[in-house]
């Protein structure tokens, strides 16, 4: 069985654009992973100084 687990921080480097998410104070970062295009729903957390991965979603 393939390993299914991704690590999101590797996609996250990898990512080649981002912009505006729909909703308010989120970005959507287009990232490569494994030749097939994801998304990833990111939103800032400044009080914590975090990044929060909301979602990701390949894409096509």
């Amino acid at each position: 069985m393939a390993n299914r687990f991704v690590d999101v921080r590797e996609m996250l480097e990898a990512g080649t654009a981002f912009e505006p998410d729909v909703v308010e104070g989120r970005f959507v970062v287009e990232c490569p992973h494994r030749g097939r295009s994801w998304h990833l729903i990111v939103e800032p957390d400044s009080e914590e100084r975090l990044l929060v991965v909301v979602t990701a979603y390949r894409v096509g």
